[in-house]
């Protein structure tokens, strides 16, 4: 078995992911609350929400898989970490440079997750 086929990797970027969710989330709160826009404020709140709900959503993941290996549960949380990179990444960048062609990156982070989404159902359908 190789790194990228075991629940434990994805158990260990999961908890990296939240870690990074509080500190970014910190950062934004203090420091950025009196230099960013309302509104790039908010789209950078949205994206350490989503950030945390798909870290939490990886640790689940790599618990279940731990349990009752699925193809199917690793390929979802695989799709958590490169949604979380896109789709919440993108938002930081846009939040913090102003630069729009970063909204371009979003959805495609978005559909990321709900692929994501589809293959944890299809993995518990199957191994629970």
């Amino acid at each position: 078995m190789n790194l990228f086929s075991s629940p434990k990797i994805l158990l260990v970027l999961g908890t990296l992911f939240a870690l990074a969710a509080v500190t970014i989330g910190s950062f934004g709160a203090h420091y950025l609350k009196n230099r960013l826009a309302t509104e790039a404020l908010t789209t950078f709140e949205i994206g350490v929400r989503y950030q945390m709900y798909h870290a939490l959503a990886l640790v689940l993941v790599a618990l279940i898989c731990l349990l009752y290996p699925q193809a199917a549960l690793m390929t979802a949380g695989w799709c958590f970490v490169l949604g979380m990179m896109l789709f919440c990444g993108s938002l930081y960048a846009l939040a913090c440079t102003g630069v729009k062609w970063w909204g371009a990156v979003t959805p495609i982070g978005g559909i990321t997750f709900l692929v994501g989404w589809i293959f944890f159902l299809i993995g518990v359908w199957k191994g629970v």
